[in-house]
């Protein structure tokens, strides 16, 4: 995982205000999107996906506005990432497809998770469902 963090922490210093804000117009496709992922062996990535496109926008809009910046990066990083259909794994790859998108969230969630389950909370949202669990 720590090649993951790395990863991240990389991709999502390039993440400006100015990036996330384009991003958010195109949320609610990628939302809709996210929803026809089908991988098994990652069962919580689309509620996870969700959750990082829902704090996204909260932050992005001004509706949330504790979230530290470094969080909304990379959830915003993590989401790009997502969303492209070629990945370090791509998703033709039967059963494995989606195991970087899986890891690339996971290492968001980790690494934030006091300010994402305090996000949670405060949404209404159970952060054991979100997890930070594949």
């Amino acid at each position: 995982m720590p090649e993951i963090a790395k990863f991240v922490n990389n991709g999502s210093a390039s993440i400006t205000p100015a990036i996330a804000e384009k991003i958010l117009h195109q949320l609610p496709q990628w939302k809709l999107e996210f929803t026809q992922i089908h991988a098994p062996k990652f069962p919580h990535l689309v509620d996870q996906l969700e959750f990082l496109a829902d704090a996204v926008e909260d932050a992005v809009e001004g509706a949330y506005k504790d979230l530290p910046y470094i969080a909304v990066a990379q959830a915003v990083f993590a989401l790009i990432y997502a969303h492209k259909k070629h990945g370090i794994i791509p998703e033709s790859v039967l059963d494995l497809g989606r195991a970087d998108d899986s890891s690339i969230v996971r290492a968001v969630l980790i690494q934030n998770e006091k300010a994402f389950a305090v996000y949670a909370g405060k949404q209404g949202v159970s952060w054991q469902k979100i997890t930070s669990q594949p």
